[in-house]
């Protein structure tokens, strides 16, 4: 009996500890599936939002930085713009129309850093490297700058290292510099900036943070396939404006500042497919202007280079005239001979498709600029032009030989672009005959 007794109580003990065991699994399964309600983190251990970016939030990031730094800073939703063009388009003159502009961070030419990093390669296999560049710029990233100075091991690069830093509008102007205020239109004077302090990145890289629109403007991109990541990128939604020239003027404007350009143009002329068939210079001997007259063979790369530029130009047209999605309300071609002919209608279209306000003040600038008393002798200075003289100068620089050269290289982005192609000598000097015709963009 007491054996029996002794077999129940154990028994009895055993129910009751797997009851109690039962509960516990059921109270911890309910605690892990139900929302569970933290206490908040005391104020010394959150991080706050900085109050003086207004257009960037803060966001984890899955990389090392996230563990040993403070939240890497992402876009909103900004208003991104690349200005797409080749060298000697105008594109100095047009990028002052956004460099000028209070709500506008401005960056002019940042991929000639990259150019000259990895000299001796050619312009094609740099592309990669240049969307790069353009990704972390866009993100307000300008610690890509140190990856690409040629300041030498150990130097850090400063505001005034930066490509162009001398007429670039925020580097000039408070607070990193007393000499200009940005929210003021006119030109820089580079001489005076160039005596501005300069400073360490991180110091642009805030005022970049502060700015609604960012415009990069460049010329060393030659197909607009290499953006297309960074236009189907939803944290960037990059515009492109496509600003082009009548290849005639561009090869003219070429042969005229080929000294300043040698370098870029073997880096052009070196990424031509050797398994292409070659379009052969009309003249055999490469004279196209005589050595009397300054040319020989830095006449031969400049209008070389045309071959490429013109390429890669027809290419891009092309993939603009039936647009993938990714291109579709997001591209913008300009001719330059618009913009010089009549800068407020251009101007008032290019900034309504930036969302951008146009001010008295823009208007003005821009016609000041189109309205000069001549065409400028300097290649590389930014001045006021006479509209007429800008648009027709080639026509009496180049030789009919020189124009027919173009003129092979270039037809298919002509005959998209409006640009009548000449049938002779008189033609070319007729200036009272227009070769410009409707677009077909």
């Amino acid at each position: 009996m007491k054996v029996f007794r002794r077999k129940a109580l154990v028994l009895c003990l055993g129910y009751v500890l797997l009851l109690l065991l039962t509960m516990l699994n059921l109270l911890d399964y309910k605690w892990h599936k139900g929302p569970q309600q933290c206490s908040e983190p005391s104020p010394a251990r959150r991080t706050p939002y900085p109050q003086q970016l207004p257009y960037y939030t803060y966001q984890s990031r899955s990389d090392t930085r996230a563990l040993y730094g403070p939240p890497v800073p992402l876009a909103r939703k900004r208003q991104l713009v690349y200005i797409f063009t080749t060298w000697r388009s105008g594109s100095s003159f047009f990028g002052e129309l956004f460099n000028q502009n209070p709500e506008v961070f401005f960056l002019y030419e940042p991929v000639w850093h990259v150019w000259q990093k990895l000299y001796p390669g050619d312009a094609v296999s740099l592309q990669g490297a240049a969307r790069d560049m353009l990704s972390s710029l866009y993100r307000c990233d300008l610690s890509v700058f140190q990856l690409y100075s040629t300041a030498g091991a150990g130097k850090n690069l400063t505001t005034l290292g930066i490509f162009g830093a001398a007429t670039n509008k925020v580097i000039c102007s408070s607070p990193l510099c007393p000499a200009y205020r940005k929210e003021v239109v006119g030109m820089v004077d580079d001489k005076l900036c160039k005596k501005c302090p300069p400073q360490q990145l991180h110091l642009l890289q805030e005022e970049c943070l502060k700015y609604h629109t960012l415009v990069i403007k460049g010329v060393r991109v030659f197909d607009i396939g290499v953006l297309a990541p960074l236009m189907q990128d939803p944290s960037l939604a990059l515009k492109v404006i496509h600003l082009v020239r009548d290849p005639r003027a561009v090869a003219s404007s070429r042969i005229k500042s080929r000294h300043g350009l040698i370098r870029e143009s073997l880096q052009v002329v070196r990424s031509r497919d050797p398994r292409i068939h070659r379009m052969p210079f009309l003249d055999a001997g490469h004279k196209l202007n005589s050595k009397k007259e300054g040319g020989g063979g830095s006449d031969y790369h400049a209008l070389g280079a045309m071959e490429v530029i013109c390429g890669s130009m027809a290419k891009t047209l092309q993939t603009a005239l039936r647009p993938p999605d990714w291109l579709k309300g997001n591209y913008m071609a300009v001719r330059y001979e618009d913009l010089v002919v009549d800068p407020i209608k251009t101007l008032r279209q290019v900034y309504g498709f930036v969302n951008l306000a146009v001010s008295p003040e823009m208007e003005k600038f821009a016609l000041n600029m189109t309205s000069g008393p001549g065409y400028s002798s300097k290649p590389f200075v930014v001045s006021a032009r006479n509209a007429s003289q800008a648009v027709n100068a080639w026509r009496t620089a180049l030789s009919f030989l020189q124009i027919k050269q173009v003129e092979e290289y270039c037809h298919q982005p002509m005959a998209i672009l409006g640009y009548e192609r000449v049938n002779g000598p008189e033609e070319v000097k007729d200036l009272s005959k227009t070769l410009l015709r409707k677009p077909r963009l």
